[in-house]
């Protein structure tokens, strides 16, 4: 697939948080020619407004534009908020800035921003850097689905089958579980199924990988 093609077959929202009417514009219109769906905010305080209101919210893939420096809160204490509120890995920040603010962006970069691009830019190369972040975007929300996921089937096990559960990922037998928590092999066994079924696994070493793989071990 090329560049181009893959750039145009892209899904998510950009958020574009800059000062600059004429700049507003020009991304927006950028990001509509490559079929990315642009939302433009006037400042950092306009973009948080929305989000506290809910009609800003990371559950689909996005990305951010975000100038450094606006009038009332800048971008870096947005950023602030961001990494405040866990939405960093979900909606990647790629910062707009300045020459005076290269210093301050690589920074940002290290805090964990997703790269920042220094005025004038490239309008290929930024727009390949969005579809990363949106792809990086859509990647978390996948993963945090899977942990959401994994938590509720957690949550349909008894007392007993987590007890269970807990002893088949550290290895024992049913002969030495069924010692251990005072019950017959067959109970153990039975628990085991259980477990299994309910989380969708085959295996123990399935079920260890599985909960690993979402940080739930």
């Amino acid at each position: 697939m090329t560049q181009s093609a893959r750039v145009q077959h892209t899904s998510g929202t950009v958020f574009v948080v800059d000062d600059e009417e004429v700049l507003r514009d020009a991304l927006s219109w950028l990001l509509r020619s490559r079929r990315l769906l642009p939302r433009a905010f006037a400042s950092a305080d306009d973009f948080w407004a929305a989000a506290e209101r809910g009609d800003v919210r990371p559950d689909s893939p996005a990305c951010l534009l975000l100038d450094m420096r606006m009038p009332g809160m800048n971008g870096m204490a947005l950023f602030e908020r961001l990494i405040e509120n866990g939405w960093l890995g979900l909606m990647p920040v790629i910062f707009l800035t300045g020459h005076a603010d290269v210093a301050t962006a690589v920074l940002a970069v290290k805090r964990g921003a997703f790269d920042f691009v220094e005025k004038p830019f490239s309008d290929n190369a930024l727009v390949d850097r969005v579809v990363e972040a949106l792809a990086r975007s859509a990647e978390a929300l996948a993963q945090r689905h899977e942990r959401e996921g994994l938590r509720r089937h957690l949550s349909e096990l008894t007392e007993r089958e987590q007890e269970v559960m807990r002893l088949v990922i550290a290895g024992r037998a049913n002969k030495q579980i069924a010692d251990e928590l005072d019950i017959s092999v067959r109970t153990v066994e039975v628990h085991r199924a259980r477990v299994f079924d309910k989380m969708d696994v085959k295996s123990a070493v399935e079920l260890a990988n599985l909960l690993r793989g979402a940080g739930l071990d």
